[in-house]
């Protein structure tokens, strides 16, 4: 229920920024240029009224014509005069770039943008409904979808920057007859840069890659395995995978979709399995997991999956580019609303095809075989996962090989009969990288098998008497490979951690500091310089006077042509209220978003060393 609550109250903030995105800007400047119009109509009928009155020339009934000519025709109502008679009006009035043309169209702008605006979230809704229907209109759905978001997107893009920088300009000069350059040139660059980020984003091609951490297992390391594969295959009536991957995550999958192992591509089906798990697996319960997937292959999942992945993906990676662009922020809420609703759309189809394939699986291996096979599987993953948590948090650097797998496979009976294990798997989902399984429970009522708590303990701890694994030749060789490559990105990301947790207290830990963050120094003019540490900035050639990290509040960078300054906010306050220092950077030169990333980055990791120490005493 929590979690449901969270993910409704994520949906209700998305739909509002949403509506903030898309109709803030407009919205703004119709209220704007409404106003300006309807005082400039009663400015401009004033005007018009008392100088007909004072004209001398103009007969009593002329005057009375003139002001009912000027009464049924407001000056807003001038770019909109059209007919013959209106054409002098117009002209007058409405002149191209005059103020009274500028204010008509931005006008005109603003009531099409909101109607745009209006519309894509519309279609949003529309089309991510029809997502809910059926597969095959889940598809078109979203490819139409696609274009039509990414396309839309850009061009609000556009018409929002256009209006930000003519509402930088006129704001000021209607309502205080004076304009700011610098606050016209800041719009601008902003806007010029949110289009052209946008345009470019939607027209360049976007990476996708699906890399598959394992290495293949050919039908002669592993006959038996394959014969079985083919003959569950036949009996779920699909065609079996065209090459299986083995690899050491906690995992099995099959996919359509074309994958890269080992610098290799592959089309066609392919079929993942998991060395560690069919270790823990006997021959049947591994079968009803083989056919399950091979249940996915035959009810077409992985081929919609093939269909849809690189599109989901790209579209994924166009919303969160529109987060980072400044202005096109105002199309990421609409993106991301859109994929939100497709997301629902997609869960909810995923757990029927999980339990469409856990009736296959039971059917033809036994319930029994696929609810032992899910249990033992979300032990092993949510025990490794334990483990592997408690050693990224040791404060210590690792020595040598860790011993992973050794460490599971060793203390997962123990684990299994522990009562945080039955606390973890009440809760537990059987891992897997394309779709969102329901919970074990509910699985486990699916095929109509139900194993009490009690029992979860002994079906972990039971050692199968034959499994997968051993008839694969290469298993052992491939696990060994595949364990000593994963250990080592473990144990350097490990490191990388303890580099912003450690303060460093001791030299052991400072030198692991200074293997990420070492001094960088940055030349100024007359042969000053700046150093940068983990410790802080230390300005002036000889070193100078440190600003350690424990000081700054904040950083603010300003540009000067006469020299560029870091101002160094403290905590503590001045005689004028907060204390800062200057730091002179003149002669920084190019080096200048070196120098800017270079702070950012070791004043962060110092943040970051600080909040996990407050995070240690609060727990202590």
């Amino acid at each position: 229920m929590a979690l449901a609550r969270t993910i409704h109250a994520d949906l209700l903030r998305v739909f509002l920024l949403t509506l903030v995105s898309l109709f803030a800007i407009p919205a703004a400047t119709l209220v704007f240029t409404e106003y300006a119009l309807r005082s400039q109509d009663a400015e401009f009928l004033q005007a018009m009224e008392k100088r007909i009155a004072g004209d001398s020339r103009l007969s009593s009934a002329d005057k009375t014509e003139a002001t009912e000519f000027y009464r049924s025709h407001p000056l807003s109502k001038a770019c909109d005069a059209t007919a013959p008679e209106d054409r002098n009006f117009h002209d007058k009035v409405c002149r191209p770039y005059s103020m009274q043309w500028q204010f008509h169209w931005a006008d005109r702008a603003a009531i099409w943008t909101i109607v745009l605006g209006a519309a894509l979230l519309a279609a949003a809704l529309v089309l991510g409904a029809l997502a809910f229907a059926n597969r095959g209109l889940r598809y078109a759905s979203f490819v139409a979808g696609w274009r039509l978001m990414t396309v839309s997107s850009a061009v609000e893009v556009v018409l929002q920057s256009a209006m930000l920088v003519w509402l930088s300009f006129w704001l000021t000069a209607y309502f205080w007859q004076s304009y700011y350059v610098k606050l016209i040139a800041l719009a601008g660059i902003a806007a010029g840069a949110a289009v052209f980020y946008a345009i470019y984003t939607l027209f360049k091609k976007l990476p996708w890659g699906n890399e598959i951490e394992g290495e293949l297992i050919s039908q002669a390391d592993a006959p038996r395995l394959w014969e079985r594969i083919r003959q569950l295959a036949g009996r779920v009536k699909t065609t079996p995978p065209d090459q299986i991957v083995a690899g050491i995550d906690t995992n099995f999958f099959v996919t359509e979709a074309p994958c890269e192992v080992k610098g290799r591509t592959f089309q066609g089906r392919t079929l993942f399995v998991s060395l560690p798990l069919l270790r823990v697996l006997d021959q049947t319960e591994a079968d009803a997991v083989l056919a399950h997937e091979l249940a996915h292959l035959g009810g077409g999942d992985t081929r919609s999956s093939a269909a849809l992945g690189p599109k989901l993906l790209q579209f994924d990676q166009y919303t969160w580019k529109m987060r980072s662009g400044g202005l096109t922020i105002v199309a990421h809420y609409l993106l991301r609303l859109y994929r939100m609703i497709f997301s629902f759309a997609l869960a909810r189809d995923s757990r029927e095809r999980e339990y469409k394939a856990d009736r296959v699986a039971a059917g033809l291996t036994g319930p029994h075989a696929i609810v032992q096979s899910l249990i033992k599987i979300s032990a092993y993953a949510s025990y490794r996962n334990d483990v592997e948590r408690k050693l990224f948090a040791q404060n210590r650097e690792h020595d040598g090989a860790l011993g992973i797998a050794r460490f599971v496979a060793d203390g997962l009976p123990p684990y299994a009969s522990s009562d945080v294990f039955i606390e973890a798997m009440k809760t537990a989902d059987v891992p897997h990288p394309y779709d969102s399984h329901p919970p074990l429970l509910e699985r486990m009522r699916n095929v109509g098998h139900h194993v009490p708590e009690s029992a979860y303990g002994a079906i972990v701890a039971t050692a199968p008497e034959a499994s997968w694994a051993d008839d694969i030749e290469t298993a052992p060789a491939i696990e060994q490979r595949l364990w000593s490559e994963y250990e080592q990105r473990f144990v350097q990301n490990h490191e990388l951690s303890l580099a912003y947790r450690y303060e460093p207290a001791t030299e052991e830990e400072r030198a692991v500091v200074l293997r990420h963050f070492p001094p960088v120094s940055f030349a100024l003019k007359n042969g000053e310089r700046i150093d940068i540490t983990y410790a802080g900035l230390h300005p002036g050639a000889d070193g100078g006077s440190t600003i350690g990290w424990d000081e700054v509040k904040g950083l603010t960078y300003k540009d000067s042509s006469f020299g560029d300054t870091l101002i160094v906010t403290h905590h503590d306050k001045g005689m004028l209220g907060a204390r800062t220092t200057k730091v002179k950077l003149a002669g920084l030169g190019k080096q200048k978003e070196n120098f800017k990333a270079a702070v950012g980055h070791y004043w962060q990791r110092h943040q970051i060393m600080r909040a996990q120490q407050q995070r240690q005493q609060q727990q202590s």
